[in-house]
């Protein structure tokens, strides 16, 4: 039990750096997009469609009202 919370520590770090490592290599091919305003108005388009889509799918899934 010497090093049980310093490996649980390093779990949480691992964690960490791999969930921004996701991150940033979904968000770096899209900022090139972000240069031009028809494809910039069609990419904010897109996230809040989805983030809609998403919000109204758990709402209907845990029987939430919608309004």
């Amino acid at each position: 039990m010497d090093g049980f919370w310093e490996n649980v520590l390093r779990y949480q770090r691992y964690f960490v750096t791999v969930l921004l490592g996701v991150v940033w290599n979904v968000v770096e091919p899209l900022v090139p997009l972000f240069k031009r305003p028809a494809s910039a108005i069609a990419l904010v388009g897109l996230m809040v469609g989805l983030l809609a889509f998403v919000a109204l799918t758990l709402r209907a899934m845990l029987g939430l009202p919608v309004a």
